[in-house]
């Protein structure tokens, strides 16, 4: 029966009915990997030789999911059209539009995931600083390697690599302070004991 109906078709909607399964399919793998969250490293980018688009990589036009997302818009819009539309280049012209609408609407709709993503951020150089935790993961002496200290920065506990300065490790389980903040990542803390004179 499919076999029928596909060779019912014409040639230009062979060619709409195989971009369109084949996006589909692209677009369903790309949601399970976005809900997933390893989606950000297998996303393209077709960036300029100039470098001109190497901005906001959520607002990207030259994307291997943007293309995807038009040929997805443009070929449904098409295929559902086709009978009420005799005239197949404004057919095309509408498919065309419907196919970058889509484009700019999941742009926009990364753009405020994002924004609403950072917007939970914590400033670890302003906000770090002085805040109490304990020791997760065990730090070696000296700045010899990093362990992991559990933080409570505004109320909420959180994760990061730390380094100590002490002549001696700073074992699990023992209560520090965050003395500065290395980079957005990694803590130097010491002791609360040895911080008491």
């Amino acid at each position: 029966m499919i076999a029928e109906w596909w060779s019912a078709l014409d040639l230009f909607m062979k060619i709409l009915w195989g971009i369109a399964i084949a996006t589909s399919l692209i677009f369903l793998v790309e949601t399970v990997l976005t809900f997933i969250g390893i989606d950000h490293e297998m996303d393209t980018d077709f960036d300029m030789p100039d470098g001109s688009f190497e901005t906001d990589a959520s607002m990207n036009l030259y994307t291997f999911r943007n293309l995807v997302n038009f040929l997805l818009g443009m070929s449904w819009t098409a295929i559902l059209l086709k009978d009420s539309i005799t005239s197949t280049a404004l057919l095309m012209i509408i498919a065309v539009i419907a196919g970058a609408l889509l484009v700019f609407a999941v742009m926009w709709l990364f753009k405020w995931l994002s924004q609403m993503q950072q917007s939970g951020n914590i400033d670890v150089f302003r906000q770090a600083v002085g805040c109490q935790g304990k020791v997760y993961l065990t730090i070696p002496a000296a700045r010899s390697g990093a362990g992991k200290v559990q933080i409570t920065i505004n109320e909420s506990v959180r994760e990061y690599d730390a380094v100590t300065d002490s002549d001696s490790a700073i074992k699990t389980g023992t209560p520090v302070k965050v003395v500065e903040a290395i980079d957005g990542s990694t803590l130097l803390v010491e002791e609360l004991d040895s911080l008491i004179v």
